[in-house]
């Protein structure tokens, strides 16, 4: 059986259907892959993303490597088992946390891996020294270190690591980032092949792994022949799936329709496609599925959540696909957040209630914003397969974008 087949394509832009078959299910694509930074899905549990649908979720090689470390995990039984997870599962490399440490608030004042102190971290061609955000304490990521610390957290899809550079960096920069980064793929596949599978224990201290799958990183930033050898040099090595990361991706959705464009031609059919930190809005997911993206992840939802903004279709033109629940319009309002969602949420709880919790600032809150915007983006993705197996996918985009 195939790591990844195509079972749908749409017939008016690149849009396909597929299916990604690893060692704990099925993955049915395009699919949202909802973040779960520190071995949680903040605010839910594993039954919560069960119900809402969920197929597979991240973990963060960054944070997880520095609490509760990699060797916990493992013993654990991999971080399924730890954090009672039984679908599949995907690690970053820990590349763009380690790009984050050199950048400030000032630069990123909404991204939670961004330290408040910035230049933390140290890169040469062999690899990353760093000191972490916890404690100042010294840590080095090689593209071997990487590898070996997802195979010990146990995912189903890991990461080669690569060098993440800010939009506006300059041109040799970039360059030198681009290639330091396929200098680390070639090493992060080398390091995976010797062993393909996760080496995590059972319950008498045995090595009881389960197959995992690499993909490769395209880079390049906002410069077009950059990206376009970036894609010829990353598709060329014999990995699993191939990831385009970058800043740009979903930060920047106009440079990020331009990339996908750009790198079509050399995409290989045949691979899952992964764009990385893609989903602030509903339209920004079906921008990069027309492009022929399978999997895509953002913490979007989930802080929107916390922040007391929910999703929802007819929101109005001035916050398009967004409630703001702690507004007073809603202290007295008994409908549910969306009347059309069957999430338990919707299903149980009313916007006036939401909107107490909130006010109240009571813990509530946040899991039951949380379970609507988790399930919202998780359901959209369930009716694109579906329209795109059907062949009118292209009226369903534009549903959303007239609504």
């Amino acid at each position: 059986m195939p790591f990844f087949e195509t079972t749908a394509k749409d017939s008016e832009t690149r849009a396909r259907a597929g299916v990604v078959h690893t060692a704990h299910g099925e993955v049915e694509t395009p699919v949202f892959m909802p973040v779960g930074t520190q071995a949680t899905v903040k605010a839910l549990d594993s039954r919560d993303l069960d119900e809402s649908g969920g197929q597979i979720i991240l973990g963060n090689t960054y944070h997880l490597h520095l609490r509760p470390s990699e060797d916990v995990i493992a013993r654990a039984g991999g971080l399924h088992k730890f954090m009672n997870w039984n679908r599949a599962l995907l690690t970053d490399s820990g590349g763009f946390q380690v790009f984050s440490l050199a950048q400030s608030k000032h630069d990123h004042p909404l991204d939670e891996n961004v330290s408040e102190h910035g230049a933390l971290v140290s890169i040469d061609d062999d690899g990353v020294t760093f000191r972490s955000h916890l404690d100042g304490s010294k840590h080095r990521f090689t593209p071997e270190e990487s590898i070996m610390i997802q195979k010990k957290i146990g995912a189903d899809i890991i990461m080669a690591f690569d060098e993440c550079t800010p939009d506006t960096a300059d041109r040799a920069h970039v360059q030198e980032a681009m290639n330091r980064t396929h200098a680390w793929a070639e090493r992060s596949l080398a390091a995976h092949k010797k062993n393909p599978e996760s080496i995590v224990l059972n319950a008498a201290g045995e090595t009881k792994g389960h197959r995992q799958f690499i993909f490769g990183i395209i880079q390049g930033a906002a410069y077009k022949d950059l990206r376009e050898e970036s894609g010829r040099a990353i598709t060329t090595l014999p990995f699993d799936g191939i990831a385009i990361g970058g800043e740009s991706i979903g930060y920047n959705m106009t440079a990020t329709a331009d990339i996908l464009d750009w790198l079509d031609p050399i995409l290989p059919a045949d691979k899952p496609r992964y764009t990385m930190g893609v989903g602030v809005s509903p339209l920004d997911l079906f921008e990069v599925v027309e492009r022929g993206v399978d999997m895509f992840d953002c913490v979007a939802p989930t802080r929107m959540a916390r922040n007391g903004s929910l999703y929802l279709k007819s929101a109005g033109a001035k916050n398009k696909f967004r409630l703001a629940i702690g507004n007073a319009q809603f202290a007295e309002d008994l409908l549910p957040i969306d009347p059309q969602c069957q999430c338990f949420t919707c299903q149980k709880h009313t916007r006036a209630y939401l909107h107490h919790l909130f006010k109240a600032e009571e813990l509530l809150a946040y899991r039951l914003a949380t379970i609507h915007n988790v399930h919202f983006l998780l359901t959209l993705m369930q009716a694109m397969r579906q329209h795109i197996k059907n062949g009118t996918f292209s009226a369903f985009k534009q549903s959303w974008v007239d609504a």
